[in-house]
């Protein structure tokens, strides 16, 4: 499927895709995960978009945030900023991974402002331990196979990516703020307080995750009260990258049933 090259906003001292009409359903606001970027949810922008709902994609400063303040709680201090700024709020949060992670803690701190939650391959419970504090940071080889973990299709692992994540690695900063980001997640777990998330939930998983695998998913769905629970065959801990379709058409309906469906423009009126 064809990607559509999505304008990069930069205002107020945010960087964020934004697409679709203003107003009507409360607009979806999508997190990526830690080594994740906008591009994750090319695909998803452009399909929700396309059906009336306003999508924004906040660049998560993952590597940028102070270090004291580089864990899940930095970030979501960071998309409170976002929604007040732009007073986007009430909004339904889509998260994958870390960004999951973020949505879930600020769903428990802001309960009023979410609407709905769409959760894939979320920290929160446990993910696997992938070694982000050993890395062999200098070997190509070492740092394909740790991101082929994300992926059940290995196709997904592209040079492109390698060379993202190895840049990541050999930045002193950046692996500083991922080493500790990636301990964040261990120790800012939510398992004891989703029975409180009352929003309606959406958990869409890979059969195949190997990073938090399924029985974590059925984790959160038992303990969350409001929750419904997909899984898509061959398929790792991205959905919305290795099996798109499958992904916005789970979401499709469930934001047609909890929210509804945008009513149409003039242009598309006429």
């Amino acid at each position: 499927m064809p990607r559509t090259a999505h304008r990069l906003h930069e205002s107020k001292g945010y960087r964020y895709i934004d697409e679709g009409p203003v107003g009507g359903t409360p607009p979806l606001v999508l997190l990526h995960g830690m080594l994740g970027n906008l591009s994750n949810w090319s695909v998803t922008v452009d399909m929700f978009s396309a059906q009336g709902y306003r999508v924004l994609v906040p660049l998560l400063p993952v590597y940028e945030l102070p270090l004291k303040e580089t864990s899940v709680s930095g970030l979501v201090a960071y998309v409170h900023g976002f929604l007040e700024t732009f007073e986007l709020a009430p909004v339904v949060l889509a998260g994958n991974s870390l960004g999951g992670h973020v949505a879930l803690l600020y769903t428990l701190s802001y309960p009023e402002a979410v609407s709905a939650l769409v959760l894939s391959g979320s920290s929160g419970i446990y993910e696997a331990e992938i070694g982000t504090s050993t890395m062999r940071r200098r070997d190509r080889a070492f740092i394909r196979d740790r991101a082929a973990v994300t992926f059940y299709d290995k196709a997904h692992v592209t040079e492109d990516l390698i060379d993202e994540v190895y840049e990541i690695v050999n930045d002193r900063g950046s692996a500083l703020r991922l080493i500790r980001m990636a301990r964040s997640t261990q120790q800012e777990t939510l398992t004891d307080d989703l029975a409180r998330v009352k929003a309606p939930t959406l958990l869409v998983w890979g059969r195949d995750d190997a990073i938090t695998p399924p029985d974590v998913a059925e984790q959160f769905k038992d303990r969350m009260p409001n929750a419904d629970l997909r899984f898509i065959d061959q398929c790792g801990h991205a959905p919305m990258i290795e099996h798109p379709a499958a992904f916005n058409a789970f979401m499709l309906d469930f934001l047609r049933r909890i929210i509804g469906t945008p009513a149409p423009t003039p242009s598309d009126a006429s």
